[in-house]
């Protein structure tokens, strides 16, 4: 069985869990090293029982979140909104018209992002989704504008939200966009995903240090 599809079989039960015990730097450019036990929780002991430690290789680091210790769940996926500022193409939010209810109009603006990204991502975290040359309510009451630079999922969903309040909005791309370099090879990003903790890189590698 290939490494990675024998760490995602040692955390599939409620009794299986994980421990991230370090993260360092590679030996390459971009790359993180994650180590990783998997263990068994042993009721007769009241404790985790381990089992097997694995090394995750991630190349092409974009961007990690990481916090260690013990954790429920982990995932590898290219199926994310925290992926959407890597794997999509970004593109200028402007509007022209006022908002009737301004303060609902910028409500519904923050809705729109948690909406988008969850507990992922705040509205304030990256600052090219939402144009910071002004404050949004000065933005908004100056009648057109530029409202953000921002992964095309949040642009649609912005378009939408500015026409429900009344105003003419447009999206232009803001940059080319291409999944695949000139060589052929994919851009696209994956996620690693481990309970809170994350890392976004090209490529991850899994293998096994050794048996406990």
């Amino acid at each position: 069985m290939p490494k990675r599809e024998q760490l995602l079989s040692e955390l599939q039960r409620s009794e299986d869990y994980g421990i991230l015990l370090a993260a360092q730097v590679g030996g390459v450019p971009n790359e993180l090293q994650l180590i990783v036990e998997t263990a068994v929780y042993d009721a007769a002991a009241e404790g985790l029982r381990p089992r097997n430690n694995y090394i995750v290789r991630a190349l092409g680091v974009r961007e990690h979140r990481i916090t260690l210790g013990v954790f429920g769940g982990l995932q590898f996926t290219r199926d994310h909104s925290l992926l959407h500022h890597h794997n999509t193409p970004r593109f200028a939010v402007s509007f022209q018209g006022k908002p009737a209810r301004l303060h609902e109009a910028i409500l519904d603006i923050s809705q729109a992002y948690a909406s988008t990204f969850g507990v992922w991502r705040h509205i304030t975290e990256i600052s090219a989704d939402i144009n910071r040359a002004m404050p949004l309510v000065e933005l908004l009451s100056s009648g057109e504008g530029l409202l953000g630079v921002m992964p095309k999922p949040l642009a649609e969903r912005m378009v939408r939200v500015l026409e429900h309040h009344g105003m003419t909005a447009t999206m232009q791309a803001a940059e080319p966009f291409s999944d695949t370099d000139e060589h052929g090879r994919s851009r696209l990003s994956e996620l690693l995903l481990i309970d809170q903790t994350y890392v976004i890189a090209l490529a991850f590698s899994v293998e096994m240090m050794g048996q406990i």
